[in-house]
This record gives C-alpha cells, sequence and structure tokens, in this order.
C-alpha cells in the first residue's frame, strides 16, 4: 500500500478496521522503512534452477468486513522440467 501512494494515515486507519489493532501514521512510517531492506531483498532474489516456468495470476474474491470489497487473491505456480 506505501509503495502505490496510500498514506501513512489510511494505512493506519485500514489496520485498525481490519484488524482492531492501532497504530499512529509515524509508526506505520517506522514499520515500513525497517520493511523495506527485507522486501527489496525478497524482490532482488534469485528463483530456484529447478523451475523451468513459473505462473503467476491474481483473482479477485469478494469479502464482506465493514463494508463488502473485492481483494486480489495471488497464486504462483512453478513447473519443474519434468512436469510436476
Amino acid at each position: 500500500l506505501y509503495s502505490k501512494g496510500v498514506t501513512t494515515r489510511e494505512i493506519a486507519d485500514l489496520i485498525e478496521k481490519m484488524y482492531g489493532s492501532h497504530y499512529s501514521p509515524a509508526q506505520v512510517s517506522n514499520i515500513s522503512k525497517q520493511m523495506l531492506p527485507k522486501v527489496e531483498a525478497y524482490h532482488k532474489r534469485k528463483l530456484s534452477d529447478k523451475f523451468f516456468c513459473v505462473y503467476l495470476d491474481a483473482t479477485y474474491l469478494p469479502l464482506r468486513r465493514e463494508t463488502f470489497e473485492r481483494e486480489a487473491v495471488y497464486i504462483a505456480i512453478g513447473i519443474k522440467p519434468n512436469g510436476h
């Protein structure tokens, strides 16, 4: 969310709405700064050579919390050279 331009205040409000936990915008910012190196390392990691092909897809499912919204569910499937 942070990388997509959602403000820290909006993220804090969303966390409270979804999980009932309160974080200030400053706390959200600090958590984001602490996580950034881990996220960047994850994005740059090498995929295992054992995969011939990797399929990535997403589908949106309806969720009912306080409002009715659709949320993405991401799926990744790795195919090995033997077809499994």
